[in-house]
């Protein structure tokens, strides 16, 4: 992509109305756009990010034998009465607008009860379990507070997976598959070593359920977290009834208490939906039984802002390799038609480009690469030239080196 044709612009100063790092960051970068308070638009720099977020969490899914579906986002009433959820004394966050001929619709903020509902259409024998399905979908919640950036929305992105299990046994065996598939994704967006399996409260799921959460200045949330074990425990949750109940010996458990956010979190449901909506399938002795269920969420621009949160410094952000919006940020100096070669022979390698090709002062372009963040800078400048080449550098490192042009392509597809 040419920067000449990117129509976002960067923006030197933080707005007004953002306290948090990530919305000041991605805006300033011209990643995202405030609508409105727990609303905003993804701009390109923006959507590359989200997208290549999507696909390392889609190809882990996918591996695992889970089949990825839409799902609408307006329902209707009636499906969420049948399991109690409709009405605002047990679910306080809904948006839920009328229709002209006098019905009411919801604005979907989870789909549990959707498609169960839509699983009544396939699943009627054991030999149709177990099924995996997911989604990335628009979520809409009616927060009383949207605040900390792209961290808590009032709409955003979520993959949602749902398990439909035979039994108990078979749902725990997916259940502990699963938080192995989160961690691999959690490392592969590059926040691994920073994410911790948390226990905590179910609520209206299960008794306990677990979450993943990464430490951050930013985090609304506060776990004790033991290192080795790379275990949390809630604090809100913390007592000798959670020791006891998950083998666990408090005294082996090496306290460390940190503010964390949730960037993922997985539910055993059991039998409550496939009851309340009627989901049952036929056993080997013809004998009806309750599918048996779970449900996995992983908040897109959630785990997109908790990036910016802990990779960035004062110049900007500095994206992990695998979830930049592009690979090489190619800044022209010379306006020679070096550039304009290099730019075609990465592309020709498979290897995305941002060339900035803008009659600007090197001050400003070097500064919007900072600001941008892609992870690789490659200048070509008269001096670079003059030394045999370009110049080559790590946004999170102060040093660089002059590569030839042969040795830049071979060194931009080892990385």
């Amino acid at each position: 992509m040419l920067q000449s044709q990117l129509f976002t612009k960067t923006r030197k100063e933080a707005p007004k109305d953002e306290s948090s790092k990530n919305a000041q960051l991605l805006t300033r970068a011209g990643f995202i756009h405030k609508e409105m308070a727990g609303v905003y638009t993804f701009l390109p720099l923006g959507l590359r990010v989200i997208e290549r977020i999507k696909d390392i969490i889609r190809e882990e899914l996918n591996n695992i034998g889970a089949h990825e579906m839409k799902m609408t986002a307006l329902q209707q009433k009636d499906i969420w009465e049948k399991s109690g959820r409709w009405d605002d004394e047990v679910v306080d966050d809904w948006f839920k607008t009328p229709l002209k001929n006098g019905t009411e619709l919801g604005l979907a903020f989870t789909h549990e009860e959707v498609l169960t509902n839509i699983m009544k259409n396939y699943i009627s024998s054991y030999k149709d379990v177990p099924v995996y399905a997911y989604q990335f979908q628009t979520k809409f919640r009616n927060e009383l507070r949207a605040k900390s950036g792209i961290l808590r929305g009032r709409e955003f992105l979520m993959k949602d997976l749902y398990d439909f299990s035979l039994d108990k046994e078979e749902h725990d065996k997916f259940y502990e598959k699963m938080k192995e598939v989160y961690m691999s994704i959690f490392t592969k967006t590059g926040i691994g070593e920073q994410t911790y399996l948390t226990m905590s409260s179910g609520g209206s799921f299960s008794k306990y359920s677990f979450e993943f959460q990464t430490i951050t200045d930013a985090g609304e949330d506060i776990i004790m977290y033991d290192e080795n074990k790379k275990i949390a425990i809630n604090k809100d949750d913390y007592s000798e009834e959670i020791f006891d109940d998950f083998g666990l010996k408090k005294t082996e458990f090496n306290f460390k208490e940190a503010k964390s956010v949730e960037v993922g979190d997985i539910y055993t449901l059991g039998e409550k939906y496939s009851k309340a909506l009627g989901l049952t399938y036929k056993d080997e002795n013809g004998e009806e039984k309750n599918v048996y269920m779970g449900s996995y969420g992983i908040g897109i621009p959630r785990l997109m802002g908790t990036i910016v949160e802990i990779f960035s410094d004062e110049k900007g952000i500095i994206w992990p390799k695998s979830v930049a919006p592009f690979d090489v940020h190619l800044i022209d100096l010379a306006q020679q038609q070096q550039a304009k070669q290099i730019y075609e022979s990465l592309q020709e390698n498979g290897v995305d480009v941002l060339l900035d090709d803008r009659q600007l002062r090197p001050g400003e372009k070097f500064a919007d690469s900072d600001l941008i963040g892609i992870p690789i800078r490659i200048v070509i400048s008269k001096k670079s030239l003059d030394q045999g080449g370009v110049e080559v550098k790590n946004r999170n490192s102060e040093e660089s080196q002059i590569m030839s042009p042969q040795a830049l392509i071979e060194f931009i597809k080892e990385l």
